[in-house]
């Protein structure tokens, strides 16, 4: 059957370059991200009431929705936050797997069914339901040399002029600029001129309502059927007032003696800000900062290319003098490092596999056939990756990486065939060829079955790991299958074309033949020695049974003792700092501690850019007044000596210098869109519902407090805080009855002069600008300056507040969150150094057992949640490969006892992974244990080889049972060791990585060639004992009489020439 390949070279030939030719079509298509898409879909609904504060929209707005969205078909969790700014937001997280958009709606029509029980006020600002990719995938600073460029002008600047291109760019899910200081035609009220002229609030908006309108005349002259009109002429009325001027011109009231009172008598009336909640600021500069999110399945660097062209072609074209933009943050910048990086491994393994093979070989003709062989695999896979979806993602890559190791053996399994037939028989490279493909093509179908079979059922697994899992198993499989291919068509054509029969002829005394045959002397000392050694323990069960068992137990004792964790978090150069000031500090009492910190940061040589932002949280994405953010950008790794962890433990050294505020590290998270910082999530519950925030405050405290004991926990810090100062007003009823004023008139009075009304808008820039009327600062600045305000009552006199009504201290949350409708407190942190997150998971988990008082529970958020329901999927995972494995191996030996040997040949190299990833302080997370199921692969493979020699020995040539073993042991001693050998050097690269990554190719290389030296190195000494116990026990125990001995895919007569080609 294979005997056509060789003889046809050329088809063989266009056979490879087919697949080659595929694999670089699909490769330009595939995209880029930087892991599979693993976070879950997530549907926020933001609400908003102008004025309110957070206990009424718990009250009256997030309830009823949470009510009506919960259980939403295919949730997961929802979490829902109100701050005192007026808006709610409810984020809804949904299973992986759900299609984002089909939860999309479902959470608009659950939420259209409640529309009706909110607040008139918040129908009328709508409620907003968006789909979002939670990541941020980039964060722009627009920034002036112009000192007299303010951040409202750059707030609008931007607004108007970037802010619509940016949302045109493709992939983009949305842009937005932080803050709300779009303009606003500002009426600053004065309420003492109010309150002489008898002017109300109500009457100013009124007045505002009546005067500037936008209206629709109509036509004069337009045709009626009746008689011929002269002319049509069309009627315009100029609408609602865009300038200061106009609106400053207002009439309130007309005296009879022909006086008016007009707006600008009672108010000063300006363009300004609609809002001044957020200070931001690069490098000490006012800036406008934009973030980015990117939109379902676009391909993160794509975008990020358009965007950064975009950018560029703006500031050409269009930005005015002085004005420049920096990106303090894109996701591609670690991205594009770390793939470079795997991209340049890949490389170096291909080098020193060519190496290894050299060496073993001997002759660069030999060397050069798995050098061809092996590119066409890889670049073949590009194809198939492309046909089931997978993107290029660092977990694609390192299957490539491992590949090589994998894919080489085919080739070298083939050539070491051809060369021990040409030394035996003394053929020419054509017949050599075609015997050795006889006897081993069973082998290498085998063999590709085996590996192929590790694999697969790993891609059925659930959840973010089965994401992982799929891609790197899918890839795998690929490569693998490709490389059986490749090593029945063109490897054997290869080797009868190029190779030369040079066996027992003299060779030229060069340094490098020396140096080959010195290698070569000490092999083959090096095989007398293990023939000699095997000759003694083969038949011994009391030396081969316990070192077996040893290795178990080793493996048991390594895996309870090693750190376990779900993905390393790696150095991003990026660091977040969260900024808290005591409660009720002022927005600028923030941006000032949110600048020196950014001074403080400046001075670290790791640090070329900080920007903050006073006024916004990151992780929560939550506004306050009292909480801040600096993002810390790092230089590019290869520019800076130390790690992302060492600059923290500068900038928390610097931090303590600065008073008054609680300033805590993070770095984002490993995963973009799993929470918004590394570290684990979790949340404190209220279950009982009492509703109680202080209760919540000192439960939460002490948890926070009995969690810092824990040696497990770096950091843990909770920004819960129910003592901010707020005031209580109390009418009292009879009081404001007598004086004729009723409750609803004085708060509509109190909302507008304290709190800000809106009324109309107009249209200036080509953008609706809203105008709004609110009292002047300086009548608003204490709490007592309420009771000084005056409202109107039934009468059209003018009533002070301090008539009816008293204030009371009390305090509050400033933003209260809930999650799954139980209001909740957040809490997270990171695990402490030489710890892993699953360590933290633990003892998170015992603190809470022990120390929650009754009706107080946790539950998890974020990456944290998967890591929990996770569990020990790693063990089964192990199982089903092992079972698969093992059944596919009785169907080929016929027999459900020979594949025993290979199956407990394993433990070895499990032992040797873990071994190495305790030596070198690493942790098992999703990457040691790919790397193990690669083991299971790489490791039955070569005990494959060991026991089809051996079986098929002694059904050809009826050794005995230990002969058998002997002599499969002996001849199969150099491939396994080379192939091995080529394997690890493969992974050298991985194992000594440095830069962006690190941790994850560490792990990975590590696992993998330690497990693979280890139990390469052993398994040689137990597979043949143990081939010796089972054969044996299995010639007894046959199903039938009449079974076949030897192995599926083997032929067993020994190969007839045509002689159609006799030597030449």
């Amino acid at each position: 059957m294979f005997k056509k390949f060789i003889r046809r070279p050329v088809l063989s030939i266009v056979i490879s370059l087919i697949i080659v030719f595929l694999g670089i079509l699909s490769l330009v298509k595939l995209p880029v991200t930087q892991f599979p898409s693993i976070s879950p879909p997530k549907v926020n609904i933001t609400a908003e009431y102008p004025g309110a504060n957070n206990e009424l929209l718990i009250k009256s707005v997030v309830i009823p929705l949470e009510r009506g969205l919960n259980g939403v078909p295919g949730m997961k969790y929802m979490t829902s936050d109100a701050g005192n700014d007026g808006e709610a937001s409810i984020q809804v997280v949904f299973d992986l797997g759900t299609d984002p958009n089909v939860a999309a709606v479902n959470v608009q029509n659950r939420v259209s069914s409640v529309v009706n029980k909110l607040p008139p006020l918040v129908v009328r600002e709508g409620v907003k339901i968006t789909r979002e990719e939670p990541n941020m995938l980039m964060y722009i600073n627009l920034y002036s040399d112009d000192p007299k460029a303010d951040q409202k002008f750059l707030f609008n600047y931007a607004d108007i002029n970037v802010m619509s291109e940016l949302r045109r760019v493709n992939g983009v899910g949305n842009a937005d600029i932080l803050g709300t200081r779009e303009y606003a035609m500002r009426i600053w009220l004065k309420p003492d001129r109010m309150t002489a002229y008898d002017i109300s609030a109500d009457e100013v908006m009124e007045a505002l309502n009546a005067q500037s309108l936008e209206a629709s005349p109509g036509k004069t002259g337009e045709s009626s059927g009746k008689r011929s009109q002269s002319f049509e002429y069309i009627l315009k009325y100029p609408g609602r007032f865009n300038n200061e001027k106009d609106y400053g011109n207002i009439i309130l009231k007309a005296k009879t003696d022909g006086e008016f009172v007009r707006l600008k008598d009672v108010a000063d009336v300006e363009f300004g800000s609609s809002m001044y909640d957020i200070y931001s600021t690069l490098n000490g500069k006012p800036s406008a900062a934009i973030t980015l999110k990117q939109s379902y399945g676009s391909n993160a660097s794509d975008v990020i290319k358009n965007v950064k062209s975009l950018m560029a072609d703006l500031q050409k074209t269009s930005f005015p003098k002085g004005m420049h933009y920096e990106i303090s943050y894109d996701v591609s910048r670690f991205l594009d490092a770390s793939i470079e990086k795997v991209i340049h491994t890949l490389f170096e393994a291909f080098i020193l596999v060519a190496i290894v093979v050299f060496l073993f070989l001997g002759d660069w003709r030999s060397t050069l056939i798995p050098t061809i062989a092996v590119p066409v695999s890889l670049v073949g896979t590009f194809a198939i990756m492309s046909a089931f979806g997978i993107t290029l993602n660092l977990i694609s890559l390192f299957a490539l990486v491992m590949a090589i190791g994998i894919v080489v053996d085919d080739a070298i399994v083939v050539i070491e065939a051809v060369h021990a037939k040409m030394e035996e028989k003394h053929l020419s490279p054509l017949k050599a060829t075609e015997e050795a493909m006889h006897e081993i093509s069973g082998a290498i179908i085998a063999i590709t079955l085996v590996m192929a079979s590790v694999f697969i059922p790993v891609a059925f697994m659930s959840g973010p790991v089965g994401v992982f899992y799929r891609q790197f198993s899918i890839t795998m499989v690929s490569s693998i299958i490709l490389s059986g291919v490749v090593a029945l068509t063109l490897t054997p054509a290869l080797c009868a074309l190029i190779l030369k029969n040079n066996h027992g002829k003299e060779k030229k005394k060069t340094p490098t033949n020396r140096f080959l045959d010195g290698f070569n002397n000490i092999f083959t000392v090096g095989a007398t020695k293990y023939h000699g050694l095997l000759n003694k323990v083969v038949t011994r069960k009391m030396v081969t049974l316990p070192l077996l068992v040893l290795f178990c137990i080793g493996t048991f004792f390594l895996s309870n003792k090693l750190p376990t964790g779900f993905i390393p978090s790696e150095d991003q150069g990026m660091i977040y700092a969260i900024i808290q000031t005591p409660p009720g500090s002022t927005l600028e009492r923030t941006n000032q501690i949110a600048l020196q910190l950014q001074k403080a940061s400046e001075d670290i040589d790791g640090v070329s850019s900080v920007s903050s932002l006073a006024g916004y949280e990151i992780l929560t994405e939550g506004t306050g007044s009292n909480s801040g953010t600096c993002l810390i950008n790092l230089k590019s790794w290869d520019e800076r000596k130390e790690s992302s962890t060492v600059i923290i433990e500068q900038l928390e050294q610097k931090a303590k210098e600065i008073p008054g505020a609680n300033i805590e590290f993070f770095q984002p998270p490993s995963i973009p869109g799993y929470g918004a910082a590394g570290g684990f999530e979790l949340r404190l519950l209220d279950k009982a519902g009492s509703g109680d925030y202080h209760k919540m405050e000192e439960v939460s405290n002490d948890f926070v407090k009995e969690l810092k004991k824990r040696p497990e926990l770096g950091s843990a810090f909770s920004f819960y805080s129910a003592s901010f100062p707020q005031y209580m007003l109390k009418i009292d009823n009879d009081l404001a009855e007598q004086k004729g004023v009723t409750i609803e008139k004085a708060m509509d009075n109190l909302s507008t002069l304290i709190g800000s009304n809106y009324e109309t808008s107009f249209i200036r820039f080509d953008r609706p600008y809203k105008v709004i009327v609110q009292a002047s600062p300086q009548y608003r600045a204490m709490p007592t300056d309420i009771l000084k305000l005056y409202v109107k009552n039934d009468k059209d006199e003018m009533v002070p507040y301090s008539d009816f009504m008293h204030l009371e201290k009390v305090y509050g949350l400033s933003e209260i969150t809930r999650h799954n409708m139980y209001n909740s407190s957040e809490v997270s942190g990171t695990p402490a150094p030489g710890y892993s997150s699953g360590d933290a998971i633990k003892a998170i988990q015992e603190v809470a057992d022990k120390t929650l008082p009754r009706g107080f529970g946790i539950d998890w958020a974020g990456i944290s949640k998967d890591e929990v329901s996770r569990g020990n999927e790693a063990i089964y995972i192990f199982l089903v490969c092992l079972g698969f494995v093992y059944l596919i191996l009785s169907a080929q030996y016929e027999s459900f006892i020979l594949p025993l040997p290979i199956i407990l040949s394993l433990p070895t190299g499990i032992f040797g992974a873990f071994l190495c990833l305790s030596l070198f302080g690493l942790e098992n997370n999703i990457y040691a244990q790919v790397a193990m199921v690669m083991l299971i692969g790489l490791l039955g493979k070569n005990a494959v080889l060991i026991v089809e020699f051996a079986v098929q020995k002694k059904a050809e040539e009826g050794l005995s049972t230990k002969e058998a073993a002997l002599q499969g042991a002996s001849l199969r001693f150099r491939p396994i060791l080379m192939t091995s050998f080529a394997f690890i050097a493969g992974l050298i690269p991985l194992a000594l990585a440095t830069g962006p990554g690190a941790v994850g190719n560490r792990t990975i290389g590590t696992a993998a060639a330690g497990g693979m030296l280890i139990g390469t190195i052993f398994g040689l000494m137990i597979i043949p004992g143990l081939y010796y116990i089972f054969a044996n026990i299995a010639a007894k125990s046959k199903l039938t009489y009449y079974e076949e001995e030897n192995p599926l895919t083997e032929q067993t007569e020994p190969y007839q020439h045509d002689g159609k080609f006799e030597d030449q």
